[in-house]
């Protein structure tokens, strides 16, 4: 999401202004970062900031997913529903941490401004629906699940509760509810 144009940066005062970002988002949050502070917090001008980054949003995403270490473990212990609940399981645990709720914040932010959600959803989710994907083909071709269903709509029926109960009802996210998403969710798929 950053600019690609004017003298390049020096590596030094890019880690800084990176570093700045996501210490102001994990503490305040996302809608009390400003470039100012960034700015502030990092010695680097607003005017360079804005040199490399078009905007808040750009710099803050960068940040986030930069320095936020986010596994992308692919679990494969031969059976279909163990997986999807490693993989589920695992995202739920992200999304409750301080880390992870700056992942709904983006969510929310997304959706007033559609760069925002076109960052995330491609650098956060687009991964994790392939990595389920993946999951999904081999339990196909170990016969766990037919061969022709929907794989879209398996992984929406699958992560749906989990964000609807992340987003709308505040209900916890414990892994036996978690379990029962993904036996219920592949429920006559089999």
């Amino acid at each position: 999401m950053e600019k690609k144009t004017g003298r390049p940066r020096s590596e030094e005062t890019r880690k800084s202004v990176i570093s700045a970002a996501y210490e102001l988002l994990l503490e305040n949050g996302f809608k009390a970062v400003t470039v100012d502070g960034i700015a502030l917090r990092s010695g680097v001008s607003k005017a360079t900031i804005y040199k490399w980054w078009p905007n808040k949003a750009a710099v803050v995403l960068d940040a986030f997913f930069e320095i936020t270490e986010i596994m992308l473990q692919v679990p494969d212990t031969g059976s279909v529903k163990e997986d999807l609940f490693i993989q589920v399981n695992s995202l739920a645990s992200f999304l409750t941490s301080d880390k992870g709720r700056v992942i709904t914040e983006f969510i929310g932010e997304g959706q007033f401004d559609k760069n925002i959600a076109q960052e995330y959803r491609k650098r956060y989710f687009v991964p994790r629906r392939l990595i389920s994907k993946e999951i999904i083909d081999r339990g196909i071709i170990r016969g766990e699940l037919r061969k022709d269903i929907d794989i879209d709509l398996v992984i929406d029926l699958i992560f749906a509760p989990l964000f609807y109960r992340l987003l709308i009802t505040d209900k916890p996210l414990e892994s036996a509810y978690i379990r029962e998403v993904v036996t219920y969710g592949l429920m006559g798929f089999e």
